[in-house]
């Protein structure tokens, strides 16, 4: 007996209802969610650490416990290094709050001036803008909270899916059926490549344009280049968005403690060179991967993300949407998909193809 063929209409209706209803549950369990997808990645990052171990005698518990304090070691001393240029950025904060008052004073004259708008009005303007945005602070600290609790939970969730490794890879396998296991099997072992090759390469790129920013605001004497710098770097993780509010925050410290513009518009075009080169020689390089997903699509990933879960879902975009290429690529009927998602730009159109085609048929006939 044939299968019923449904209307076009109804498929789509109905495909559309089960992603409301996805991104409905995803985001009322964001609690629950962030921190499992975050330890799902660092776990598989931290695999071939613990199976290095274990393949050298180590008990598993005790391998698992070995790689998590290895990277807990490297991640403590890289928030002490900035602990220190926080500390020092706080003793200067009174004098570089007295000359940013200073310039807001200045700034408000000059509008007052040019635009004839008087200054108690663009106070209150100014008043109105931040009464508006007191739910935005609200979200932020809650966004904040939130971070604090995947921190506490990373390291349970991490240590218990490199405990279950095998239970959990032998469930996908089981309820697969026998056919589609080779190509589960080909899923699995790319996607775990992916997620490795992209976040050991963002780790890379990220220490090399700390050292690049860092660099270039010493060179140029912008106070506390190097803390500036190391933020910049880890802000240049979010694709696209965060270059533009890396170059901000040192152009603002430049704007405060320098005076004139020359220092911000060197800062500007050593940014645009250290992006050109990280863009075109460190990315391609460093954070290659098998996937490599398009701007068009990685930007707009990354606003769904920051709009369902924050940073979090800002940091989780890009690989999330690695491992549905690599699964769409591997489905026959869901293969448009992952075109759409990659970065390969075909010289024609399928439209061109088929008017050419249709041509020749008509020629041959």
């Amino acid at each position: 007996m044939a299968a019923k063929e449904y209307p076009f209409y109804l498929k789509t209706t109905v495909i559309l209802f089960g992603l409301v209803l996805m991104v409905y549950v995803f985001a009322q369990l964001e609690d629950i969610l962030v921190p499992l997808a975050f330890a799902a990645f660092l776990s598989v990052l931290l695999n071939p650490l613990a199976n290095r171990f274990e393949s050298r005698g180590i008990p598993k518990i005790y391998a698992i416990c070995l790689a998590m304090l290895i990277a807990f070691i490297v991640v403590a001393a890289i928030f002490y290094f900035l602990s220190t240029q926080i500390i020092q950025f706080g003793d200067s904060l009174p004098t570089l709050k007295q000359k940013f008052a200073e310039m807001s004073v200045d700034l408000k004259n000059w509008v007052a001036v040019t635009f004839g708008l008087a200054v108690k009005k663009q106070d209150q303007m100014i008043k109105d803008l931040l009464g508006g945005s007191q739910a935005m602070v609200g979200q932020t600290v809650g966004s904040l909270f939130g971070t604090l609790g995947i921190i506490l939970l990373l390291p349970v969730y991490i240590f218990l899916m490199l405990l279950y490794k095998t239970l959990i890879l032998n469930f996908l396998y089981e309820v697969f059926s026998e056919e589609n296991q080779k190509k589960l099997s080909e899923v699995l072992k790319e996607t775990k490549t992916a997620i490795q090759s992209y976040i050991v390469g963002l780790l890379i790129e990220m220490m090399i344009v700390a050292a690049m920013n860092s660099a270039a605001l010493l060179l140029l004497g912008v106070k506390y280049g190097i803390l500036i710098g190391c933020i910049g770097a880890i802000l240049n993780l979010i694709p696209y968005l965060g270059g533009i509010i890396a170059i901000a925050l040192p152009v603002i410290m430049a704007t405060i403690t320098k005076d004139g513009y020359s220092t911000q518009l060197l800062v500007i075009l050593a940014y645009a060179v250290i992006q050109f080169i990280d863009n075109n020689i460190l990315v391609p390089r460093i954070v290659s991967s098998k996937v490599q997903i398009n701007a068009l699509v990685s930007i707009v990933v990354v606003l769904m993300g920051n709009a369902l879960w924050g940073i979090s879902g800002m940091f989780l975009s890009i690989p999330f949407i690695a491992v549905l290429k690599i699964i769409f690529d591997r489905i026959d009927n869901l293969k448009p998909w992952g075109k759409i998602l990659g970065d390969n730009i075909p010289t024609k159109h399928m439209g061109q193809v088929w008017s050419r085609r249709r041509k020749e048929a008509v020629g041959v006939k």
